[in-house]
């Protein structure tokens, strides 16, 4: 397979250059994270998606130098992000998160660096726990999550002596509304450089990735595919595939690509990066291979015609759920 990734990219600031297909590192389990980051950048992918909350850094970073003593590639023809978690929110926290962060993947810098959710939440020392996860403490039968009001400004300037700092090239945020960036860009001296939200056809979000495009701001789309990754965590049915759609099926069939091709290739062709997650050699080829055909215009309105406003990771739902405490982001 030619991979012509590395020639599709979204202009991150002045000179960030952000691959378009990226593989996305949540829910892949330790165990298997090494191997599936090392077979990830031998085909050619160049853009992995990490968190301190994922729980894996430290085997992403074994792929990494796998990947790197090998000659696959330079460090500097890799994107690697990351994001700093919701219990390190206060200003003191933040340099100790990418710190660790950085000793976990064995890098000496990160190409971008994200506030994961405009969630503040106690902190947790790392000797006590780490990742920390939502809840407080875990082991009382009282357990719940315990949100911090920390203002996000504080995060912010943080994250801006981060990039100052060198330790990262890029800062943005993830889940985030247009409200939140513009309260943000009103005082930020660094502005956000990414955004990363959930996005797939049936979660557009158009207005959002207006904005965005107008204010100069990368937007990366996680859970491209949509539920997937969802209904094993009973967030999402089977029947709420988009994949399943007809109009997906019909114009993989004229392509003679597969829905998840189609899908994928329409979050590109609408000027997004995707992150799609797979632990399967056969779906990571897959997912990277985008770039040999193109939607026409009809196509496109088709699938942007699926959105229905349907989120499936809404802390506003599975906060309270999961963790006793009811807090919505989104509304």
């Amino acid at each position: 397979m030619e991979n012509k990734q590395e020639n599709s990219w979204l202009q991150v600031g002045s000179n960030g250059r952000l691959p378009t297909v990226g593989l996305g590192l949540w829910k892949i389990p330790e165990d298997d994270a090494a191997d599936v980051v090392y077979q990830a950048i031998a085909m050619g992918y160049r853009h992995l998606d990490s968190a301190c909350d994922y729980g894996n850094e430290r085997q992403v970073g074994e792929g990494i130098r796998r990947a790197l003593e090998e000659g696959i590639c330079t460090r500097q023809q890799l994107w690697v992000t990351s994001k700093l978690w919701n219990t390190y929110h206060r200003g003191e926290h933040v340099r100790p998160a990418v710190e660790r962060t950085l000793r976990d993947l064995g890098l000496e810098y990160l190409d971008l660096y994200l506030i994961h959710f405009p969630i503040a939440l106690r902190y947790v020392p790392m000797e006590q726990r780490y990742p920390p996860g939502w809840v407080y403490n875990p082991d009382q039968p009282d357990a719940r999550m315990e949100p911090d009001p920390v203002p996000l400004q504080e995060t912010w300037q943080a994250m801006e002596a981060l990039q100052r700092s060198g330790m990262v090239r890029h800062i943005g945020v993830s889940n985030f509304n247009c409200s939140l960036l513009q309260d943000l860009l009103s005082y930020a001296e660094i502005k956000p450089a990414v955004l990363q939200v959930e996005s797939h056809p049936y979660l557009a979000q158009p207005r959002l990735l207006r904005f965005c495009q107008e204010q100069g701001i990368a937007f990366t789309a996680f859970s491209p595919l949509g539920a997937g990754s969802y209904v094993p965590l009973g967030m999402a049915a089977p029947g709420d595939s988009v994949l399943q759609e007809p109009v997906i099926g019909k114009i993989a069939q004229e392509l003679g690509k597969t829905p998840a091709q189609v899908v994928l290739r329409w979050g590109v062709q609408r000027g997004t990066a995707v992150i799609p997650k797979s632990v399967h050699e056969a779906r990571l080829r897959e997912n990277l291979n985008l770039f040999d055909f193109k939607l026409i215009d009809e196509q496109m309105e088709a699938i942007s015609a699926l959105d229905r406003n349907r989120r499936f990771n809404d802390p506003g739902v599975f906060c309270e759920q999961a963790f006793g405490c009811f807090y919505p982001i989104f509304d």
